[in-house]
């Protein structure tokens, strides 16, 4: 593709394309940690670049054990209250969270719904070691093996 002012603009990468997300036609997927008060969408993940965007749904008492973040991410409540630090977060809010930064538990306070846009992994931990991990090869395998067992389900 020429621009007017004569630049070629033509992706080198002719295999390009959108990925579209429709979140009401999506089944909410329990989360391992506590399939009762967890749930997420899997709304892209990115093996280009390690990447990932999930919606989670956290109802009241549901609470994210200690991690830390191998790269950025991004936060943004549609919906509840959740206990992330010494802070509290709702609907509306947007936190920013830097690559290293680390938390103790979070907590959601309220049913709450959040955009959650991580640029790479999540390292989980206790007071004795690391127990987990999250990043977009998990969320494929996560994914996968819900759809499977929807199949075997019908």
């Amino acid at each position: 593709m020429i621009t007017p002012a004569g630049q070629d603009i033509t992706p080198f990468n002719s295999e390009l394309m959108d990925s579209l997300a429709k979140t009401a036609e999506m089944e909410w997927i329990p989360m391992e940690a506590d399939p009762e008060r967890g749930f997420m969408k899997i709304l892209w993940t990115g093996s280009e670049s390690g990447g990932w965007a999930v919606l989670f749904r956290w109802l009241k008492g549901y609470t994210a054990p200690p991690h830390k973040h191998l790269s950025p991410a991004h936060v943004f409540v549609l919906s509840g209250k959740l206990q992330v630090r010494d802070g509290i977060l709702e609907a509306g809010d947007y936190l920013y969270e830097p690559n290293g930064m680390v938390h103790d538990t979070t907590v959601a306070l309220e049913d709450t719904d959040y955009l959650f846009i991580c640029h790479g992994p999540v390292l989980f931990f206790d007071d004795n070691s690391f127990t987990g991990y999250l990043g977009w090869e998990e969320l494929r395998r996560i994914q996968a093996a819900h759809e499977a067992s929807n199949k075997t389900v019908r």
